[in-house]
């Protein structure tokens, strides 16, 4: 491996807060009749829960907060995102999704860590909060490890900041001109 450059992550467990929302997700999934142990022939209600938490958690606030400022524009835009989960997600998908990081913990292998590593979290990610500073105590166990949290902005969308390229691509090009010097 050349380089790694994880991001909207953090080296330890699955818990907390973390731990929560997906435990709510996978638990009105799973208690859902309609779900019918993963055969049902509709999506089950139940993907309502699972869509809404999924907006509440991959948020910026003061976006939200300009994008939704009455209850009328708050209501709406969680019904328009309902409405879009239906069309694109699957409640086995996701409930899959969710389950699959039951077993994550990265903490016991990173001082094995040898290639170049670069975190980049967002300071608004609600899912990985650097207030817990676990990116920065984690970083210090990785010999070429460093770690980038990026301030809130207009720009920056809480967890879902990892899919916009524009906010991380010149440190991906730093580190990837480092590996390539090397």
């Amino acid at each position: 491996m050349d380089a790694l450059f994880p991001l909207a992550s953090l080296p330890t467990q699955i818990s907390g807060r973390n731990r929560i929302w997906r435990r709510v997700v996978i638990d009105a999934i799973r208690k859902d009749p309609a779900w019918q142990g993963g055969n049902y022939q509709q999506q089950p209600p139940s993907l309502t829960t699972a869509s809404e938490m999924l907006m509440f958690m991959s948020s910026n606030s003061p976006l939200r907060q300009q994008q939704m400022p009455t209850v009328a524009a708050s209501d709406a835009a969680i019904d328009a995102a309902v409405a879009a989960a239906y069309k694109s997600m699957d409640a086995n998908d996701f409930l899959y999704q969710l389950e699959s990081s039951r077993d994550y913990d990265p903490a016991p292998g990173l001082a094995r860590i040898k290639a170049p590593l670069l975190a980049l979290n967002t300071a608004d990610d609600l899912i990985n909060p650097p207030e817990l500073q676990i990116l920065e105590d984690g970083i210090k166990k990785v010999a070429k490890g460093r770690a980038i949290v990026l301030p809130l902005s207009p720009a920056t969308r809480g967890h879902g900041s990892h899919t916009l390229a524009s906010l991380w691509q010149d440190e991906l090009a730093k580190l990837l001109a480092q590996t390539a010097a090397r």
